[in-house]
């Protein structure tokens, strides 16, 4: 089997490279300390944490119709305006999550 590069998401930028990069470290880490697949702290609710995120992202940036820090933004209507600590429940277990929000609250994760 070829390993293969998967394409990241249009308009995910950042957010989906923050996924791409953590894999490899959280499998490693996952082989070396024998960290399970599943349950609390396991492989999986790790990974859960990185792919919400990302798609929390590409849903923000495609409601405010620009990238993050993209200077279509400055002065503009709507905008990014931090985020709030979430936790959501998966079959993976609790996993504790950053939402991103907009200044006029228009954004519907």
């Amino acid at each position: 089997m070829t390993s293969e590069k998967l394409a990241k998401p249009s308009g995910a930028g950042a957010a989906s490279a923050a996924v791409d990069d953590r894999f490899p470290e959280l499998v490693t880490r996952s082989q070396a300390e024998g960290l399970r697949l599943t349950g609390e702290g396991g492989l999986l609710q790790q990974l859960t944490k990185p792919l919400l995120e990302s798609a929390l992202e590409g849903g923000m940036i495609d409601h405010l119709g620009y990238d993050r820090h993209d200077p279509a933004d400055k002065n503009g209507g709507d905008s990014c305006n931090g985020k709030r600590s979430k936790t959501v429940v998966t079959d993976v277990g609790p996993v504790g999550i950053e939402v991103p929000r907009d200044r006029q609250g228009g954004f519907e994760p």
